[in-house]
């Protein structure tokens, strides 16, 4: 196993920094090593702190009067140049729980109030997103979503188009568009499945 022997931050940024590795390999030969982490401080990075605590929250939510209908954002994203289809998300905030977000990002991008479902706790716990370039760790959160599609309470930087898709335009948008990896997933269980959220009951 690997072995890490210093980390120095290389950014101050608010959101997301760069984080200059100092490592040995399995041979205990030296390597040097780049980690982009949501965390502000060395001592609060997960190879420091070794706790996966969720950094965000996606969220998978149907709306609808049937609930045939999946609640997804077309954004603008800079590191593509480009739009991209992603599930509603956000960063959690220290003093909420992923949940709490969850319902506070849906109705910032969207204006659509989330319930989530009650589901076991693996299904919901944080799994890491690039881990190759990065420790952001986010949870995921399944509910139904209601109410009205407002649009007014997104950050000014923030290009984001609501899309609420049926299964014909999920099926057309993983065909022809740039789609985020966790939502190209869970959207290929929304095609296929008589019931999106019957794996929840597994």
């Amino acid at each position: 196993m690997g072995k890490i022997k210093s980390v120095r931050p290389l950014t101050e940024n608010p959101h997301v920094n760069l984080y200059f590795v100092e490592a040995e390999n399995k041979n205990g030969r030296p390597f040097k090593y780049y980690v982009a982490s949501r965390a502000k401080t060395v001592e609060q990075m997960k190879l420091k702190t070794q706790k996966n605590t969720p950094d965000g929250v996606i969220i998978y939510s149907l709306c609808g009067e049937k609930k045939d209908k999946v609640v997804l954002v077309r954004q603008y994203r800079c590191t593509i140049d480009d739009y991209i289809y992603e599930f509603p998300a956000g960063l959690v905030e220290p003093d909420e729980t992923y949940r709490e977000a969850a319902v506070r990002e849906m109705r910032e991008e969207t204006g659509l109030t989330l319930h989530p479902l009650d589901v076991s706790e693996y299904m919901e716990a944080p799994r890491f997103t690039t881990v190759g370039m990065t420790d952001e760790s986010c949870a995921m959160v399944y509910g139904y979503a209601d109410g009205e599609i407002r649009q007014d309470l997104m950050e000014e930087n923030e290009e984001i188009e609501l899309v609420t898709a049926d299964r014909k335009e999920a099926l057309r948008i993983l065909k022809e568009e740039n789609v985020a990896v966790m939502c190209a997933y869970m959207l290929m269980h929304f095609i296929h499945d008589e019931n999106p959220f019957g794996f929840l009951n597994n």
